[in-house]
């Protein structure tokens, strides 16, 4: 049986890429007055569902996913989440 699983997954800038969005807001922000806000980054986030024998496959295929398509690995950092869903799927075959 395979089940069905849940990813959150979040992508950003490492922290040595120059974000001019982040820039743009943290600008934004200040001179809507709110001084306190430092270091903005903006990133991205992807919520998708997926089959796999188990979490463990499921976060072997979300690597995966990020390094191909999701993320570029040489100026971007991801981390995702995997949260099992109730209903099973039976396996093709």
């Amino acid at each position: 049986m395979t089940e069905k699983y849940h990813a959150r997954i979040y992508v950003t800038l490492r922290p040595s890429v120059l974000d001019p969005a982040g820039v743009a807001v943290s600008s934004g922000l200040k001179q809507l007055g709110y001084d306190g806000v430092e270091q903005v980054r903006i990133g991205k986030y992807i919520s998708l569902q997926l089959t796999a024998t188990d979490s463990e496959d499921a976060k072997i295929k979300l690597d995966e996913m990020c390094d191909s398509l999701l993320a570029n690995p040489v100026i971007e950092d991801y981390c995702f989440e995997v949260t099992e869903l109730s209903a099973t799927v039976p396996k093709a075959g």
